[in-house]
């Protein structure tokens, strides 16, 4: 079994330690830190496949998206930035849980699966004013800002988040994705988002239709 094949089978089989392990001697193999990225990348859509069919639960979808991020965090961005290459993107995301809301849990998967699926992801945390995620979209220049709300009382402000950036004139320039329970296809509609998902698997399949990579 070649170093490549011992990623794969490592995420597979979401035994975290052995990834690091394959990582590691996939490098000092010589392969590119790229070449060992898009294998992860391939091994998390299959993940997320096998749980959209039911054969794999929610805890194999964090675990996963978890070991992935550590690995490409600490051992291949590092490596990429040696050579100086950029590690590939597919565009880069702003996320966070609006006003009023502090669970976090939903949001920290999606952002994990956002990162290893091929995105860049600026994390604003929980609990996120308006006045936060307009200044992110300003400093950052997003291609998709991220909005989580668990609570129904927390909804209204993703529909402020968005009338603010209207007020801000950037509203045409980002892509705006919604979720949390609450949260409906219904609802992203009537507030003008550009997308909803209804779990991690499904936002990064929204967030690549937005930028063009479906």
């Amino acid at each position: 079994m070649s170093e490549l094949e011992m990623v794969k089978d490592s995420l597979m089989s979401l035994e975290s330690d052995k990834l690091v392990e394959a990582t590691k001697r996939g490098l000092e193999k010589g392969y590119s830190p790229q070449n060992i990225l898009d294998v992860i990348v391939a091994a998390l859509k299959e993940i997320g496949d096998r749980f959209e069919s039911g054969e794999l639960f929610l805890v194999h979808l964090v675990t996963a998206g978890e070991a992935a991020k550590n690995v490409i965090s600490t051992y291949l961005e590092p490596e990429l930035r040696k050579t100086g290459a950029q590690m590939k993107t597919f565009g880069d995301i702003v996320i966070g849980t609006v006003a009023g809301d502090i669970h976090d849990i939903g949001k920290n998967i999606v952002a994990s699966m956002l990162f290893a699926a091929g995105f860049r992801v600026i994390d604003l945390g929980k609990d996120i004013p308006v006045e936060t995620f307009i200044e992110a979209v300003k400093k950052h220049k997003p291609d998709i800002l991220g909005m989580s709300a668990l609570l129904s009382t927390s909804l209204p402000m993703q529909r402020e988040v968005i009338e603010a950036l209207k007020k801000s004139s950037l509203r045409e320039s980002v892509k705006v994705m919604v979720g949390g329970a609450p949260v409906t296809a219904e609802w992203a509609n009537e507030i003008g988002a550009d997308g909803y998902a209804e779990d991690a698997v499904e936002a990064s399949k929204v967030a690549l239709k937005l930028v063009g990579r479906d």
